[in-house]
């Protein structure tokens, strides 16, 4: 039986950098990748994705984007094949086409036997860093057997796969808003649902809002505010980096409806929360303005004004008038995407890491089960812990733990 110190699990950028900081601090490991480093970057997002941050600040500290401007967004090609460069840097043990099935807790010792296609393995400690993007949800709204094409958002990859007529996005964070600008920019009659946002801007006074986060002590936030669970981020690197405004896709022509909620004999019905909602979503992309400027003259730092920033755009007919349903025949709705988000699958652990709903019991990615570890997760630690440095930093906290944990037991070991 093959044995290792700790087995880690996924190589995307969570595996990777968990690999880099037990290297670091000499761990003994395996990282093992069910595809190919990076995989979910390659084929489980559309054709057209670029990172949501600028290259200059979503990567790892010790690699660079190789020629991209640093305020460019990089492509998704781009960011796979940075992952791929950044693992050969240190010469990463990662192990592809290896699907981990099972990890289960040895019987009166430590450690776990870890079950893999290609045998079994012996780990004192294993990270789980599949992130939590793993299984597509889709409400249980309309009918499979109804009259309409219906995909999650992470099997949408381009606007030639649907079918002709128009197309009824659900979801209006980056995911959802990013493909229905998409979808209108091709010609499609578009119908976007939106439900509770924030909307920052995307630039301000010459920095983009990553910056603006990071000086004004937001990204080290370690809890979201209370309320905020369901309310998704819609912001883009698309087209060179444009903020989202929602009017402005309506006066454009796409059709902005309420929260999707019922579906009968063909008809959707929509929530009354649309405008509520996109008044929402205003005030906070004006709060960040604010705060913005709240700094600036607090702090005295040389920034240009930036008037068009506050500029409103005038309130869309669909926003004052909003439809309550819609027929889709009649409208010649024929394709419903869903950007509904993920959930996480860990069925294939047995260890006693989870609560009653199946989510992971931890704290900053230290698990109730002894020698069990998360990583990739949102908000694990902060904020920042969606984004590609923000993982980076986990990795190296629990690369940290686990050098700490080995030298416990290496004091156990010599007094023996």
């Amino acid at each position: 039986m093959e044995k290792i110190d700790t087995l880690v699990v996924g190589a995307g950028q969570a595996g990777v950098a968990m690999s880099e900081h037990l290297t670091n601090q000499g761990v003994p490991h395996l990282v093992l990748e069910r595809f190919r480093i990076a995989e979910r970057w390659r084929t489980a997002r559309w054709d057209s994705l670029v990172a949501n941050g600028p290259a200059w600040h979503d990567r790892f500290p010790n690699m660079e984007f190789k020629d991209l401007n640093p305020n460019a967004f990089a492509d998704k090609e781009a960011v796979a094949e940075y992952f791929v460069d950044y693992a050969k840097k240190f010469d990463a043990p990662i192990r592809c086409g290896v699907d981990v099935e099972l990890v289960e807790k040895n019987v009166g010792r430590s450690g776990f036997q870890v079950t893999t296609s290609d045998g079994v393995i012996e780990a004192n400690r294993v990270v789980a860093a599949t992130g939590p993007f793993q299984t597509p949800l889709i409400p249980p709204i309309v009918p499979s057997d109804a009259a309409v094409m219906q995909m999650h958002s992470h099997d949408y990859k381009n606007p030639e796969q649907l079918a002709d007529g128009a197309v009824l996005v659900v979801g209006s964070g980056s995911s959802g808003t990013q493909i229905a600008d998409e979808l209108q920019r091709a010609g499609r009659q578009v119908y976007l649902s939106v439900g509770p946002h924030d909307r920052p801007p995307r630039a301000y006074r010459g920095h983009d809002f990553v910056w603006w986060l990071g000086v004004l002590g937001k990204w080290e936030m370690q809890v979201m505010d209370p309320g905020t669970q369901h309310v998704t981020i819609s912001v883009s690197g698309a087209h060179g980096g444009k903020t989202i405004d929602f009017k402005r896709l309506a006066n454009e022509g796409m059709t902005l409806v309420g929260m999707t909620a019922h579906y009968k004999d063909g008809v959707l019905s929509f929530a009354s929360d649309l405008a509520e909602n996109i008044a929402n979503g205003d005030a906070n992309y004006l709060s960040v303005l604010d705060e913005a400027d709240a700094y600036v003259e607090r702090t005295g730092i040389d920034l240009p004004e930036d008037p068009e920033a506050r500029r409103v755009e005038p309130e869309p007919d669909c926003v004052s008038h909003p439809l309550s349903e819609l027929h889709l025949a009649d409208n010649n709705v024929n394709t419903i995407i869903w950007a509904t988000g993920f959930s996480a699958d860990y069925s294939w652990m047995k260890v006693d890491a989870f609560d009653e709903s199946g989510k992971p019991q931890h704290q900053r990615g230290i698990s109730t089960e002894p020698g069990i570890y998360f990583l990739g997760l949102p908000w694990q630690s902060s904020r920042g812990s969606s984004f590609i440095w923000g993982v980076w930093h986990d990795a190296k906290l629990l690369a940290d733990h686990i050098t700490i944990h080995r030298q416990y037991m290496a004091h156990h070991d010599a007094s023996r």
